[in-house]
């Protein structure tokens, strides 16, 4: 009778809080789907001609009849949208992967050293091969970024039957830190040569198209198929490999592949943009205060929510900007930066 009391009761305690859990999930998710759904349109419809929703819809609609509205739709600011949300998709996810890899709620795919490595063959490929433009360095970036990661991971687990978190941190800062110097003392010897590089750099969506996002779409998918099917063995991962191992995880071959969906996604959108500081790191953390410690809601919500940033970023990159625009990386930067150091002072934030 006791056991049976106090069972009851433990499950009257427990209901409530699990019920709200569950509505706030599901309200959560509902709100960013209609503000993708509204920044998606924004985007389209903001820039130096801007465009009514009216418009918008009408050019969505009329593709081929050569007005303003379609050209403008469909050739320039329809392919800059969809290449914010793969990208702010790919970006997301790979950072909640590397958050959840590491055990560490401030880590990046800068960390393992993805963002450099695709910098720096990019830099090769221009320095001496002379590729220009994004379809002829896309492949280097992200062979860079495979190799790169590649390297952290055999680095992490020399000696070792598996990496541990605490080392592929620290030989992803490191090779990171060799590559990014290197890579800038490249481009200081000869600015003419690396000027691509540079604005390639500062982490764009208006230089690439939608063939050039086609080239890297499949690895993309690939990489969001893995991080869902790995979003279990996580959860497992983050009570410890010890424990994760008895319930029958097999925590070597959920490292390597996690190391591989973040190749692919943090490889493919540092291909297309060059750097988006602050999406992969900000976006896992914000969202782990929303939805819990769960790792399938982790990257359910970060595919959604980094679109909506890096939009936002985009969007307000344009508006601010006037004639010009100010590229969405350093937005994503200068916002970023102020906005975590208030979610790394909530305890509820700060923690995995």
């Amino acid at each position: 009778m006791t056991l049976t009391a106090t069972h009851e009761r433990d499950t009257r305690t427990d209901a409530p809080p699990a019920r709200t859990l569950a509505a706030r999930r599901a309200l959560g998710l509902v709100i960013i789907l209609g503000a993708l759904a509204l920044l998606a349109l924004l985007s389209i419809g903001i820039g130096a001609n801007p465009l009514s929703i009216p418009r918008v819809w009408h050019g969505l609609w009329h593709r081929g009849d050569g007005t303003e509205e379609a050209i403008i739709v469909w050739t320039m600011r329809g392919p800059r949208t969809v290449i914010g949300i793969m990208v702010g998709a790919a970006f997301g996810v790979a950072g909640a992967l590397i958050q959840a890899l590491t055990r560490n709620p401030l880590a990046d795919p800068g960390i393992l050293g993805v963002n450099a490595g695709a910098g720096f063959t990019v830099t090769l490929g221009v320095g001496v091969l002379g590729v220009s433009g994004i379809q002829g360095y896309i492949w280097f970036a992200f062979v860079g970024a495979a190799l790169a990661t590649v390297t952290v991971y055999m680095i992490g687990a020399m000696g070792r039957a598996a990496a541990s978190s605490v080392t592929l941190v620290l030989a992803g800062v490191a090779l990171a830190a060799v590559l990014n110097g290197i890579s800038t003392f490249l481009t200081l010897i000869d600015p003419d040569t690396f000027r691509s590089i540079r604005n390639w750099g500062l982490g764009s969506l208006a230089r690439t198209s939608l063939s050039d996002a086609t080239a890297v779409l499949v690895f993309i998918a690939v990489g969001l198929v893995l991080a869902v099917l790995l979003s279990g063995p996580l959860n497992s991962i983050a009570m410890g490999d010890d424990l994760a191992a008895s319930l029958g995880t097999n925590v070597p071959w959920t490292r390597i592949l996690s190391i591989v969906a973040i190749t692919l996604l943090a490889g493919s959108g540092t291909a297309l943009t060059g750097g988006i500081a602050f999406v992969g790191l900000m976006v896992p953390h914000i969202v782990r205060w929303i939805v819990g410690p769960d790792q399938r809601w982790i990257i359910l919500y970060s595919a959604l929510f980094a679109p909506v940033v890096l939009l936002s970023a985009d969007i307000l990159g344009r508006v601010l900007g006037g004639t010009g625009e100010i590229e969405a990386g350093i937005l994503t930067a200068v916002i970023g930066a102020p906005a975590l150091i208030v979610l790394v002072r909530r305890k509820k934030a700060s923690g995995l």
